[in-house]
């Protein structure tokens, strides 16, 4: 794929991230899934190479870069059959809570080890009954002397088992209206009256789900990210458009990489005279799927660039609009490989039926696509909202 609109570091980032992507590949992947194990070998070396803290402040070890050099990352190793989807969560989203919003005590204690790998950090915003209404939280804290009281349930929480915390959105009560607001919340994995349980899934993945349930945890008065109350709100946004991002990137990647199977399928499978790829009932639509793809590359490039020179809000349209179309771009891109192969498309000596499942994470997660229709309804176009 092209990359002429990209600076000289830029394409140097992408060039060395796929070459130590293609060192591990989706064998790698594979059986790491099929004997339960996360992706340790892969996440440390890429801490160790400074990529998954390149969108970290240099000060705390990161590379002092922004969330466009950290969706590179996540691309390139997603088109090479490896990606790492904790790379969404730990320096993406919970990296750069704290990175902006965090105490010098939090960043400090933080950071580095999220930039070089050797600390994971979880998100857990998503509650059973809540869905994609953050308003509707239940997961309540409570001031109890100097500390904080956490009681809730939290769903679908990608890597718990691995995490060392979980960046909690949780709600506290105005002292002043009575209302609740949201507030960040960091709470040890290990913290007394936190359990969690795994959530089976369908999706071969080497990051498991799980649901969390806080039942009267008790946290120090330091666990509430930025140490104040009011910018509870704030934090939540500041982490959901990378969010966004980082999941288009994550779904163009795998997009990339189910193409590239079929494109050298089509090269060289021959049936009758010559390579089905010359006929254009198989080429077409594969061209399709390369032209939609890049055209989602573009927009969650503008949704990087815009975040990363401070504009929240023009990145949070760009950010849903991008998100929108990687998850549609990669799902066409997945069931087009599949069926390019045929038979050989569902055969596991292939890999590319378990796209099948993975690619439908890109539309219904972190917010479906019909919500994202929503927000281009009522922000963008101004209509009334529906709900």
């Amino acid at each position: 794929m092209t990359t002429h609109i990209e600076s000289e570091e830029h394409k140097a980032l992408r060039a060395a991230v796929a070459a130590l992507g293609r060192r591990y590949g989706r064998e790698y992947l594979t059986r790491t899934v099929a004997e339960g194990k996360p992706l340790t070998e892969l996440w440390s070396e890429a801490g160790k190479l400074g990529y998954l803290g390149v969108n970290l402040p240099e000060a705390y070890g990161g590379g002092g870069g922004g969330i466009g050099e950290l969706s590179i990352v996540l691309e390139e190793l997603g088109a090479a059959g490896c990606p790492l989807l904790m790379l969404v969560v730990s320096p993406a989203i919970c990296g750069t809570v704290i990175s902006r919003f965090g105490t010098e005590a939090q960043k400090r204690q933080w950071l580095p080890g999220i930039a070089d790998g050797t600390r994971l950090m979880a998100f857990g915003i998503t509650e059973p009954d809540a869905g994609s209404n953050s308003h509707r939280i239940t997961t309540t804290a409570r001031r109890d002397g100097a500390d904080w009281v956490l009681t809730g349930r939290k769903v679908f929480i990608s890597g718990v088992d691995m995490a060392d915390a979980v960046l909690i959105v949780g709600r506290t009560e105005d002292a002043r209206t009575g209302r609740l607001k949201p507030c960040l919340f960091i709470v040890p994995t290990d913290a007394e009256g936190s359990q969690k349980r795994p959530i089976d899934m369908e999706l071969a993945a080497a990051e498991k789900q799980f649901e969390l349930v806080l039942d009267d945890v008790r946290l120090p008065a330091e666990a509430l990210v930025g140490g104040g109350e009011d910018a509870g709100l704030l934090q939540l946004f500041a982490g959901l458009n990378p969010e966004r991002i980082m999941t288009a990137a994550f779904a163009i990647g795998m997009g990339r990489y189910a193409l590239a199977k079929a494109v050298d399928y089509a090269r060289d499978r021959t049936v009758w005279k010559a390579p089905i790829g010359a006929h254009q009932a198989i080429a077409h639509p594969l061209a399709q799927a390369h032209i939609d793809l890049e055209l989602a590359r573009l927009m969650t490039q503008k949704a990087a660039t815009l975040y990363d020179a401070g504009d929240d809000i023009g990145a949070g349209e760009a950010a849903n609009m991008a998100k929108y179309a990687a998850g549609e771009a990669c799902v066409r891109a997945v069931d087009q490989a599949v069926h390019t192969l045929g038979g050989n498309g569902l055969t596991r000596e292939y890999g590319l039926a378990s796209l099948i499942t993975a690619a439908r994470v890109a539309r219904i997660a972190p917010v479906s696509r019909e919500m994202i229709l929503n927000y281009v309804s009522h922000q963008t176009l101004g209509l009334p909202k529906s709900y």
